[in-house]
Formats: structure tokens, sequence, C-alpha cells
């Protein structure tokens, strides 16, 4: 035993590498261990909770992460064992150790945090109230108080001093987290205020952004554009720049339809007595026709000069036989409000605008909707001697001009 001692003795390298070997064998023994056995021991006990969720649990795991901490215990004490080795040596191992324990610490909370929102989103009222933002803002100061940490374990001083040191930079550190200070504002503000959620659709052209809010955060607030690409907007330009949310379209369950018919004005005249008895074979007009018929007539007795008599315009009737139309559609909604009007005239003609609501906010049903009534009326329009304004195209200026040269080449009189 005495010329085991002595030999060992003889070659100290070699009892220190022996040692550190079996302090890392150790380790590696513990980690596997508290990995193998502890660690999926207690995921089972916390999946047979009823508040658990076995895939949020699964995507992130903060029992793993927790058990990286248990070998990092064991070397930073049992380095101080190990037999030749420096104490310059033995303090960066520890300090090392200690360093990935804060780490590990700070990630582990991370992953708490993200399990939380996870959590959260399940709930129906998290699309009014994302925390994302707020969970963001607690990571980034967790972050920051553990590379505090480890900085004051590698320079050896305490947390405090270090703060109270960095108060000189108050300044730069403002202007390093200008955006994250800006951004933290803006969310605010947009929760209290209820501006976005997530689902709404938004438009931004500033930005071109036009689609679907799919994801807020501390920094940015993602949206889905309807051609299916991506627009990510700084958080704070919500609250500094105009947008448009048609969440109140959504939950009202309608939608405008606001569009125009361009009337030729040389097209607009007053009904003769075959017009109106054609018009009146409409249902939707008989009624209209007949009252004012006695309207115009109790006003024209009392009128002597023909000239001043008050007639009937086809226009007017158009205007009439739409309101009717669109009262008795399946696809507007009757309790919105519902017009037919005229604009101010334009060199393209005499616009007659509806205005009115559909019963439905579904895209391709909202355009179905309103393509059916604008066919419709495009087509009868010419029933009350009406023409819709087109400017014109190659096809009339070949008609028109080989007329125009007959008459150039008629001989003169």
């Amino acid at each position: 035993m005495n010329k085991a001692s002595e030999w060992v003795d003889q070659f100290p390298w070699l009892e220190m590498l022996s040692s550190l070997s079996i302090v890392i064998a150790i380790a590696f023994i513990l980690y596997f261990v508290t990995k193998r056995i502890v660690v999926a021991g207690l995921r089972k006990l916390i999946t047979r909770l009823p508040f658990a969720n076995n895939d949020i649990f699964a995507q992130h795991s903060v029992i793993r992460r927790i058990a990286n901490i248990v070998p990092a215990i064991f070397i930073m004490n049992a380095i101080t064992t190990v037999p030749h080795l420096s104490e310059k040596f033995v303090q960066f191992v520890q300090m090392g150790a200690q360093a990935w324990i804060f780490f590990t610490i700070a990630l582990s909370i991370s992953e708490l945090l993200n399990i939380f929102n996870l959590v959260y989103q399940r709930n129906p009222k998290s699309h009014n109230k994302p925390i994302k933002g707020y969970l963001q803002l607690v990571k980034l100061i967790v972050f920051i108080v553990c590379a505090l940490m480890i900085l004051g374990t590698f320079l050896k001083k305490d947390v405090f001093t270090l703060l109270a040191g960095f108060g000189a930079m108050a300044a730069v550190l403002m202007l390093v987290f200008q955006n994250t200070i800006l951004s933290l504002v803006a969310s605010v503000q947009i929760s209290s205020y209820d501006m976005i959620r997530i689902g709404d659709w938004i438009e931004m052209p500033s930005l071109g952004a036009d689609g679907t809010v799919i994801d807020m955060s501390l920094h940015t607030v993602k949206v889905q554009n309807f051609d299916k690409t991506y627009t990510t907007i700084p958080t704070n330009r919500l609250v500094t720049d105009t947008f448009k949310n048609w969440r109140g379209m959504s939950e009202s369950q309608c939608r405008r339809i606001k569009r125009s018919i361009y009337i030729d004005q040389r097209s607009i005249h007053f009904l003769n007595d075959a017009e109106f008895n054609k018009l009146k074979q409409f249902l939707v007009l008989q009624q209209y026709l007949d009252k004012k018929s006695q309207e115009l007539s109790e006003w024209n007795a009392t009128i002597e000069d023909l000239r001043n008599q008050r007639r009937l315009t086809n226009l007017g009737t158009f205007r009439a036989y739409v309101m009717h139309y669109l009262r008795q559609h399946a696809g507007i909604a009757h309790d919105q409000t519902l017009l037919v009007r005229q604009l101010q005239p334009t060199p393209e003609g005499l616009p007659l605008e509806v205005y009115a609501f559909t019963n439905t906010t579904v895209w391709a049903e909202y355009e179905d909707i309103q393509s059916d009534i604008f066919d419709h009326l495009l087509a009868i329009i010419e029933e009350f001697g009406l023409r819709a304004y087109q400017a014109p195209s190659g096809a009339d200026f070949s008609e028109w001009v080989p007329v125009k040269h007959a008459h150039l080449d008629s001989p003169t009189i």
C-alpha cells in the first residue's frame, strides 16, 4: 500500500486526472439519473393533474432544464476535492458552474412563461387581452438580471454594486432600449384602449398591411395579408400612425356596399304614356307609379300652365325600382341603412349610388351578392330608357369613322 502511495506521489498529474475523471463521470451519472428517472417521474405526475396539458408540457419542459442544475451543483462542490489543481482554476470552474446555474434558471423561467402564455391563449378572452408582450418584457428583465449576476460572479462583486455603477449609464441604457420602452408604452395603450386583437382585420397602407392579425408581441405585430404574405408592424407604429380596423364590420355581421352606376345624362327624360304603361307591368313599381300618378295629378290640377306641371322621369322611376329591388333582396340587411341616391354629376355621367349592407361578412358571399345586384341593374337599365356611361372604345370609333368619311366624300352642293 505504501509502495502504491509512493508511486502515485511520483506522478501527481495522474492523480489529478484520475480524480477529475471521477468527478466528471459522477456528474454525468447524476445528469442521467436526474433526467431519466427523476424528470420522467415528475413529468408523469404532472400530466396526471387535471389542469395539465400533455402537448404544452411536451413542447416546453421546465423540469428538463432544471435537471441541468444538478451536475453543475455537484461539480461546483466536488472540484475542491481534486488534488493538485491551482486555486485560480478551481475558482474559475466554480464561477463557471455558478454562471451555468444562473443561466439555466433564467431559461427555466422563460419556458415557464411560455407555458403560461400557451395556457392563457386557450382562454377565449385571450384574443381581447393578449399578454405575450408583457411576458416578453418579464423575460427581458429576467435575462438582464441573469447577465448581471453572471457578470458579478466573474467580477466577484454584488449585483447591487453593479447596478449602482450602471446608474451613470442610464442615458446610454435608455438609448439602447429605446425601442423596447416605446413598444412597452404602445402595448399598454393598445391593450387599454382595445385597439387591436388577434384575429382582427386591419388595413395599414403606409406599411403595406392588409390582412388578419395573427400574433402580437412586445416589439412587433404580425399580419397575414390576403395574398398570404406577412407584414411585421412595429408596435409603436400602431399608436403613432393611422390604420383601419374592420372589427366593427365583423361584429355587426354586415358589410357595406357603396358602388355607383354612371348614367348617361342624355338618356334622362320624362316618361311618356307608352313607357309609363310598360313600366307599370313591373310588380314592384305598380304601387309606386299609382301613388306618384295620384300625387302629380293633384299637384298639376292647381297648375294652369302645362309647361310648369310635374311629370315622372325615367331616372326617378329607376331609383324607385332599385330601392324596391334591394328591399326584397335576400342578401341585404334590412335593419341597416339603405339608400339609392344621386351624386354630383361628373364628365363621366350622373352617378347613381347604391348604399346598402349585406347580411354576411364572408368575403366570397359578399362579392357574390354585390355582383348579383349590379348584374341585374346593368341588364335592366335599358328597360327604363336609360344608358350606362362608357368611354368610347375602338369599336365605337370604327363604327363612326366610315360614316364621317362618307360625309366628307359626298359632292358639295
